[in-house]
C-alpha cells in the first residue's frame, strides 16, 4: 500500500465513531479534518422515528447524503422528496436543504460534507439542540 501523503488509514468498527447527541437525533463522525486534510467529512445521521431535523438551512460546503435505513425526507430548495434505503441527494453548496424522518422506523443518513472540518461545527450544533430540541413532523 502506498500512502501518497501524511494521512494514515481509518479503521472504524460498526457503530463506533465520535457521537454527538441531540435528543432524537444523533450524529457519528467517522472522518473529519485532520484525518482527511480538510478534503471532506464522514459522519452518519440518526432520527428517532418522526423527528424534524436542523430546519432549512443553507452554508459553504456541498453535502452528499446516502439513505442507510429508513426513509429520510429532504428539503430541496422549496421542494421535499421522501428517499429510501439506498437514496442518494447531493446538496450543492448554498442550496437552501433541511432533512426529517417522517416514518415510524428510525431513519439514518451517511453524510459526505466537502470540503470537510464540518466536525468542528458540533459543539454549537448539540448546544443550538439542546435549547431548540427536535419537533414532531406529525
Amino acid at each position: 500500500m502506498t500512502i501518497s501523503d501524511s494521512r494514515q488509514p481509518i479503521l472504524i468498527e460498526p457503530d463506533a465513531g465520535r457521537v454527538y447527541d441531540m435528543g432524537r437525533i444523533q450524529a457519528v463522525f467517522k472522518a473529519d479534518g485532520s484525518e482527511t486534510a480538510n478534503r471532506y467529512s464522514i459522519s452518519e445521521w440518526w432520527l428517532e422515528p418522526y423527528t424534524q431535523g436542523p430546519g432549512a438551512h443553507s452554508h459553504g460546503e456541498d453535502d452528499v447524503f446516502y439513505v442507510l435505513e429508513g426513509i429520510m425526507s429532504f428539503l430541496i430548495g422549496e421542494t421535499w422528496q421522501d428517499f429510501t434505503k439506498g437514496g442518494f441527494v447531493l446538496v450543492p453548496s448554498g442550496t437552501v436543504h433541511d432533512f426529517e424522518n417522517r416514518g415510524s422506523e428510525r431513519a439514518g443518513v451517511l453524510n459526505i460534507s466537502v470540503p470537510g472540518a464540518f466536525e468542528g461545527n458540533m459543539p454549537s450544533i448539540v448546544e443550538w439542540f439542546a435549547k431548540h430540541p427536535p419537533g414532531n413532523t406529525e
